[in-house]
C-alpha cells in the first residue's frame, strides 16, 4: 500500500520526530523459559461445571504460546486451546502440566 494512504486523517505535524501510528502492535519478545512465571490453575468457570486446567502468565508471542499449547496437549493426550495469553487444557491435569513445564525448563512454574 502507498505510504500516503496510511496517513489519511493526519493533517500536519511540525514535530520532526513524529512517527505516524498505523495501529499495528509490535510483536512481544518471548522471555526465556527460566524467566517465565507460569501459574497452573484448575478452573470450572463458564464451562458448565466441567473442569479445565489453565496455564497463565506466559509472556511472549502468540506463535510461541501456540507451540507450548501443542506440546502440552500432545504429551497429555487431551484437547485444549491457546487464546488471550493463556492455555486451556481439558480436564484436571494440573500435576501433569506442571511436571511437563518443569521438564521443559520452566523453572518458575507453580500450581495454584
Amino acid at each position: 500500500m502507498a505510504d500516503w494512504k496510511e496517513r489519511l486523517g493526519v493533517v500536519y505535524s511540525t514535530n520532526p520526530d513524529f512517527k505516524y501510528d498505523n495501529g499495528e502492535a509490535e510483536e512481544v519478545q518471548t522471555l526465556p523459559k527460566q524467566q517465565q512465571k507460569l501459574r497452573v490453575w484448575r478452573d470450572t468457570h463458564g464451562r458448565a461445571g466441567k473442569v479445565a486446567t489453565v496455564v497463565r502468565g506466559f509472556v511472549g508471542s502468540d506463535a510461541d504460546l501456540e507451540e507450548l499449547s501443542k506440546l502440552l496437549k500432545r504429551k497429555i493426550g487431551v484437547g485444549g486451546a491457546a487464546k488471550d495469553g493463556e492455555i486451556i487444557i481439558q480436564g484436571e491435569n494440573r500435576d501433569r502440566v506442571l511436571q511437563i513445564l518443569i521438564a521443559e525448563g520452566y523453572t518458575l512454574a507453580k500450581k495454584v
